[in-house]
């Protein structure tokens, strides 16, 4: 891979995140998660019917995250910026902190950053990894993904999200509520960075970091953790938006 070209690159990166995230993301439809009966309450759809249009859900998702490996087009992408952006926005219409729908950034940022990689193509037409370009509007959709992605983790550490307590806990921190609080700053605090001026050290510390601690749901945590590869895919394509500019100044160095 690493005779392959910076746009080539992070083409093959947002394109596997989007498919791990549809993949995800159906898999949870599949298994019917309780929770999203209160996401489908907010259209008016009751429980009983909600758990009948979860597997359909999931299905469809399935099937285009499948299709997004095989044959990749910027309509599968659109429709994920839109559909990431409904699923996440449910959240706080739910009920729920609004740092759910910002934390989930991965999930729409990811597809918004592959069409722009890709701008000026069909819709339907197959994407290759020689079609990419624009890495200009693709570095400031990844920098304001990123920034989004890690404020609103960080952000429900703060508030001390129960799920967030009790994943330290399980962990066997004696004091979940001290370690949600560090570890909220410690996000908040890259966050900006990112936003700022995206560092590659930093950008790399982050990509094992959120690997890392989404493997540590208490139940399903395989799915929980394919479902965040928008999250790693944003990270990981701009470690190589930085990468590739970090060489060009280097180059255009040593011509001086």
């Amino acid at each position: 891979m690493s005779s392959l070209r910076a746009e080539q690159k992070i083409h093959y990166t947002l394109r596997i995140a989007i498919a791990m995230c549809f993949i995800g993301h159906g898999a949870f439809g599949i298994i019917t998660k309780e929770i999203w009966t209160h996401y489908f309450a907010v259209f008016g759809i009751g429980r009983v019917q909600a758990y009948r249009l979860m597997p359909l859900v999931g299905v469809v998702d399935i099937l285009l995250g499948i299709l997004m490996l095989i044959r990749p087009m910027r309509a599968i992408a659109g429709w994920l910026v839109v559909w990431g952006l409904v699923t996440a926005a449910l959240r706080p219409l739910s009920g729920e902190p609004f740092a759910e729908m910002i934390e989930r950034a991965g999930n729409f940022g990811a597809p918004l950053a592959f069409l722009l990689l890709c701008s000026g193509k069909g819709w339907w037409k197959k994407i290759r990894p020689e079609d990419s370009g624009h890495l200009h509007q693709v570095a400031i959709c990844l920098r304001i993904a990123g920034f989004l992605l890690l404020t609103g983790h960080g952000w429900l550490n703060l508030i001390e999200k129960k799920g967030l307590i009790d994943q330290y806990t399980g962990l066997g921190f004696s004091h979940p509520e001290k370690v949600a609080l560090w570890v909220g700053l410690f996000e908040v605090t890259a966050a900006v960075s990112i936003l700022i001026k995206p560092l590659r050290s930093l950008l790399f510390v982050l990509i094992i970091w959120k690997m890392s601690t989404e493997l540590f749901y208490p139940s399903h945590e395989v799915f929980e953790w394919i479902e965040r590869g928008g999250s790693y895919g944003v990270l990981l394509a701009l470690w190589f938006v930085t990468k590739e500019r970090s060489t060009r100044q280097t180059y255009i160095s040593l011509a001086t």
